[in-house]
């Protein structure tokens, strides 16, 4: 049986005196693919953010293979094995395709620990290799949010945060971005995701949690979630 990868526990966080989140709690197995779902403002992103160390929790615990990392530094985080991926993907725009890919290895791998994870970056995602020498700010959308996750790969996470991978994109590059994610997750790694395509993420996630005004407000499994009245009507428009 999978062990808890992580787990949050009662969270509280928000910005400044602005409460966003109430205690939070869920967990992500090893090797599970996780949904978190809910409206515009429910506290998605600040989830992820305070597990990040972006945001410090004002309550609770986060633990991450049975360790506290609430309220440590993002880097700390990093090289602990948690990899976010946020929704503008944080590209170095000036900086071409491969030293973007670099930088996601700064602190962990040999050098040819790194030329490894950069062909299975470049396996993953094939239209990367013909432009490695490309700048980042002259990519299209769908290949920045293929460089992003590509990045966060590099410092060879246990678990993968994505904010809102299909956000912006052509929908014709949406099943790309999913199919990736699904693959590295066949692959064993975690991933926790954050999505408003609510019916392809439940499709291809384990188990799903939905989010409203900061509370965590229904959870299961996804074949179960995407059967009840609620998400059917609030989410799928049935």
């Amino acid at each position: 049986m999978n062990r808890n990868l992580l787990e949050v526990k009662k969270v509280n966080a928000g910005y400044g005196f602005l409460q966003i989140l109430r205690d939070v709690s869920f967990n992500v197995l090893e090797g599970e693919f996780v949904a978190l779902l809910g409206p515009n403002g429910s506290g998605k992103t600040t989830t992820l953010r305070t597990i990040t160390g972006l945001i410090r929790p004002t309550g609770g615990t986060i633990n991450f293979e049975g360790q506290s990392i609430g309220g440590c530094k993002t880097n700390e985080i990093t090289r602990r094995g948690i990899s976010f991926i946020s929704e503008d993907s944080n590209l170095f725009l000036a900086m071409s395709v491969h030293e973007n890919l670099l930088l996601g290895a700064h602190s962990t791998g040999t050098k040819s620990q790194v030329a490894g994870w950069l062909e299975s970056v470049f396996d993953l995602f094939p239209g990367l290799r013909d432009r490695r020498t490309q700048l980042a700010g002259t990519l299209s959308g769908g290949q920045r949010k293929m460089l992003g996750i590509g990045r966060g790969l590099m410092s060879k996470p246990r678990l993968l945060l994505v904010d809102e991978p299909s956000l912006g994109l052509a929908p014709n590059l949406i099943p790309q971005v999913f199919a990736a994610l699904r693959s590295l997750n066949q692959s064993g790694l975690a991933i926790l995701l954050v999505e408003q395509n609510v019916k392809t993420t439940l499709q291809i996630a384990k188990r799903g949690y939905v989010l409203e005004q900061g509370y965590i407000a229904l959870q299961g499994a996804s074949t179960d979630l995407l059967e009840t009245a609620y998400v059917q009507k609030s989410y799928l428009g049935k």
